[in-house]
């Protein structure tokens, strides 16, 4: 094991699975609630009052936006068959939508909106179900780029709250609240390696709350006033069934931002995933996949109630990072203060009393640590000339347009202020270059076969006719015979040996790249993962020899990557060949 991977297992005190004491469960519940519950507070309301809504209407959907916020995270920490991602990932209510949201409800009212969150649900559905085939498009490289971005979309956000206070208040009072804030947690992170840690941020929003108090900054009277139990009256607007020409102008922009939050969700996913573990892993795409179905069942609620969608945070990986407890139970707890802080309106009003300030230092850190997280998937699977282009390019064009920078009065002016988000803008120049670069890919060569060693002969002959158009010589000939060997060899075997049923099938695709071929072979699903198999092998703390890690020793030997991508439907294996010197013609 590398020494990077020796340092993350010691950060790491709970990995996902792991079971974790009930107090610090709803410690760090309690942490991701104050930071997150304001979203599904604050937008939905925005967007109501904005509407026009009354009192009754907007009363009803914050109740039911912060409840269903609740039950979202607890799927997704449970993972339930396909539905969860068995992860900490927070849902909340989603700020991208805010301006259709507002559009909607103005051309055709509340029920429009019900129509068009349900029809955004469904197609969120239809992504998990075949998210297989957008692969080559929802890279580490997109993904990391979002997850960069979206500090940048927080940012203004958070240095204005830095600077929140009431009228009168002495000018020193918010800074030295939000800075009493920051150094409590930097320092106790920086130089506690204990328990301690797992507090700091706890200790850091008491401290700045103390100072805040001690000014007048905390706001007791909203908690004073708040009912201690309210459950509102159900204010349902009915759906709109009629598809006229508002529901039609106004799809096309729905599901592009649909696209885009759901790239967000799933970016959060392979965030948590990465900080969730004590050992590297290679990335679960059947989790991706639940975490886009718990977004579809969150919006479906969320449209049928009369709110605007949620989409999954990605801060508990920043909160992992910095406390290094991943634990799933973090997320059932979170999911159920939720629910719990959604019929208690004067538990509410306590974390909303809190100096903004406060709220400001304490989500900067964190903003500052999912900045690394994303960093760390960018890179997950190298960086090269082209994806580090990608990534820089959709960077500085989502800055730039979220500063304003860039056709501002263009921008506010298309689909109301749609380009004018960060995460929007830079997410979706990512994924149209990584789509041109994937158009312009060199002519790839398919075959499919009967997933059984007595297939080997016919895959030969296949790479030879391969390798021939491509003008590579005896010696990558032999090297992608060999490789594709033993790559079919671990498919066939389980892990006891045995082989599969006969009936499965295999597709083999070949494509040249710059540094040799990429074999890419797609098979019905497995438990375990090729890719985690190579990263343990020769490790001293594994003492697991079978007679299938030969094939995969053979493998890591010959390839100079493997790449394991395992998805309900099927497991595809991309395997990168180095062509060795002399090996191609020019």
């Amino acid at each position: 094991m590398s020494g990077n991977d020796q340092t993350s297992e010691s950060r790491l005190r709970y990995q996902a699975d792991d079971g974790i004491p009930l107090p610090l469960a709803l410690g760090l519940g309690l942490q991701l609630t104050a930071l997150i519950v304001a979203i599904p507070i604050l937008i939905p309301t925005a967007v109501m009052r904005a509407a026009g809504a009354s009192e009754a209407q907007l009363t009803w959907v914050v109740f039911a936006t912060v409840a269903i916020c609740g039950i979202a995270t607890v799927l997704q920490a449970c993972r339930i068959g396909r539905i969860g991602a068995g992860h900490v990932i927070v849902m909340s209510s989603s700020a991208a939508f805010i301006g259709l949201a507002i559009d909607a409800i103005d051309r055709g009212g509340a029920a429009l909106l019900v129509t068009l969150v349900v029809v955004a649900s469904l197609f969120q559905f239809l992504l998990s179900a075949r998210l297989a085939l957008f692969r080559r498009i929802l890279t580490p490289t997109v993904s990391g780029t979002v997850l960069m971005l979206v500090p940048v979309t927080a940012m203004q956000v958070i240095f204005a709250m830095l600077d929140q206070a009431p009228e009168g208040s002495p000018a020193h009072v918010a800074p030295l609240t939000a800075i009493a804030t920051v150094l409590a947690i930097v320092l106790i992170a920086l130089k506690s390696g204990g328990v301690l840690r797992l507090w700091a941020p706890v200790i850091g929003v008491a401290a700045g709350s103390a100072v805040g108090g001690f000014f007048g900054l905390y706001d007791f009277e909203r908690v004073a006033g708040a009912s201690w139990l309210g459950l509102p009256s159900m204010q349902w607007p009915g759906i709109d069934l009629d598809f006229g020409s508002a529901f039609w102008s106004l799809l096309p922009a729905f599901l592009l931002v649909t696209l885009i939050v759901t790239l967000r969700s799933i970016s959060s996913c392979v965030a948590v995933q990465s900080v969730s573990w004590r050992r590297k892993r290679a990335v679960d795409f059947r989790a991706v996949q639940g975490t886009v179905n718990v977004d579809g069942i969150g919006n479906l609620l969320s449209g049928l109630a009369g709110t605007i969608p949620s989409t999954g945070y990605s801060i508990s990986a920043a909160l992992a990072e910095l406390t290094g407890v991943a634990a799933r139970g973090v997320g059932i707890a979170t999911g159920a203060i939720f629910v719990l802080l959604a019929l208690f309106p004067k538990a509410l009003a306590g974390v909303l009393a809190i100096p903004g300030p406060v709220v400001g230092g304490y989500l900067g850190v964190l903003m500052a640590m999912l900045f690394l997280v994303g960093i760390r998937v960018l890179l997950q699977q190298g960086l090269d000339y082209r994806k580090g282009l990608v990534a820089c390019i959709a960077f500085w064009i989502g800055l730039g347009f979220e500063m304003e920078l860039i056709f501002p009065e263009q921008a506010a002016a298309f689909a109301g202020g749609l380009f004018s988000n960060a995460m929007t803008t830079g997410g979706l120049a990512a994924v149209l270059m990584t789509l041109f670069l994937e158009l312009t890919e060199s002519r790839r060569s398919r075959m499919d076969v009967a997933l059984e060693g007595s297939a080997l002969p016919r895959i030969r002959e296949f790479l030879r006719a391969f390798a021939a158009r491509e003008g590579w010589s005896d010696g990558m000939v032999h090297r992608l015979e060999a490789v594709a060997e033993e790559a079919l060899l671990s498919l066939v075997e389980e892990e006891d040996g045995k082989k599969r049923a006969p009936r499965r099938r295999l597709r083999l695709v070949a494509r040249r790249d710059r540094a040799g071929a990429v074999l890419e072979f797609a098979a019905a699903p497995r438990e375990d993962n090729i890719q985690d198999r190579l990263a343990v092998l020769g490790d001293p703390d594994d003492d697991v020899f079978t007679g299938r890690d030969v094939s995969l020793r053979m493998l890591r030997h010959l390839a100079s990557s493997v790449h394991h991508q395992q998805y309900h439907d099927v497991d595809i294996v991309t395997v990168h060949v180095r062509a060795p010197a002399r090996a191609s013609h020019g």
